[in-house]
């Protein structure tokens, strides 16, 4: 099916739209709106373009910005459009590696849609609703968490300096107060979002059998896993996802002098990574398969850190494994051949 490349460059109130009827030019089409009335006006318009150059779809990439490319994405995937959200860092190397230096609004929606034309990037599609929303839910906890800290922080501070008094500390204890409170809500929330969807719950306990995985994480781990199976339509298998979470191996040599620490891509999503190395290091002090994964890198001469971070790898390819099997984690299979 021929596909026209689409690039919309979003904004918090625009889009800025050009297409690549070639590989190797962009033309734009304007400037729309960023609500429900502009995504019209822009399917309206993209589909005389079709009829004009002949294609059969559309395939629009776009970069994630902070969430306001979110409506468009929804509003296009529902009405047929091929979508893709690639890493702003990926096109921006492109479009440098193509000779592209000016950054305007006009030229990255250009930049995209050739590479649309020349890169053909994946397919994006969206979350299931409830996990979307227990998504958000998680996200929402994970700010206010944050948020806390700070404010203990601050009481901590000002209390070592025999400042804490007055209206400041009132305002302090009010802050935390109110915190803690829309904590206590946010996971009463969460209860009931996962009690109102017992499969959510059911995967959600399959994986805390996993060793590392617990109350704490899983359902990160769980909204991660659901993401990769979603983009890859349940087939995806280990590597890519390691790859995706960016606790792939990096290794740096070239002829026979240059030689680099060896190290993973860190790309994706840093927060996911943080919380799999956190889920390793507890992992690693019960008596399970993961603990023994570990001491047999220890004992090979490899750094600990770097077994931790094996270890965490390890983590995502058992749960992903449960994940997909629907089953739980059988610690005979995790032992060596």
């Amino acid at each position: 099916m021929t596909l026209l490349a689409v690039g919309i460059d979003v904004s918090q109130h625009t889009l800025d739209v050009a297409f690549c009827p070639a590989k190797d030019r962009a033309i734009v089409l304007g400037s729309f709106p960023n609500d429900p009335t502009g995504f019209e006006k822009l399917n309206k318009v993209l589909s005389k373009t079709l009829r004009r150059h002949h294609a059969e779809g559309i395939h629009g990439v776009m970069e994630p910005t902070g969430g306001y490319e979110q409506p468009l994405a929804l509003f296009a995937y529902r009405r047929g459009w091929v979508i893709s959200l690639p890493n702003p860092r990926r096109v921006r190397d492109w479009a440098r590696g193509s000779g592209i230096r000016a950054k305007t609004d006009r030229v990255d929606a250009c930049v995209l849609a050739r590479y649309a034309a020349a890169q053909k990037p994946p397919p994006w599609k969206p979350l299931p609703e409830e996990v979307a929303q227990l998504e958000a839910l998680l996200e929402r906890r994970e700010d206010l968490t944050a948020m806390l800290r700070q404010e203990r922080n601050r009481r901590h501070a000002l209390q070592a300096r025999d400042t804490y008094q007055g209206v400041v500390a009132q305002s302090l204890e009010d802050s935390i107060s109110r915190l803690e409170q829309e904590m206590a809500a946010m996971d009463r929330a969460i209860r009931e979002h996962l009690a109102a969807h017992p499969h959510l719950k059911e995967c959600a306990k399959r994986l805390q059998t996993v060793p590392g995985i617990g109350k704490r994480n899983v359902l990160f781990i769980m909204v991660l896993l659901y993401r990769w199976s979603t983009l890859t339509n349940n087939q995806g298998n280990s590597k890519g996802l390691t790859a995706y979470v960016g606790l792939d191996p990096l290794p740096y040599e070239s002829g026979r002098s240059v030689r680099k620490r060896r190290c993973i891509s860190r790309q994706g999503n840093r927060r996911m990574r943080h919380k799999l190395f956190m889920s390793a290091l507890g992992g690693v002090r019960g008596h399970n398969p993961l603990r023994d994964f570990y001491r047999r890198l220890v004992g090979r001469g490899k750094a600990k850190k770097l077994a931790l971070v094996a270890a965490a790898r390890k983590i995502l390819v058992w749960a992903w494994a449960v994940f997909r099997d629907g089953t739980t984690f059988d610690p005979q299979r995790a032992m060596p051949r």
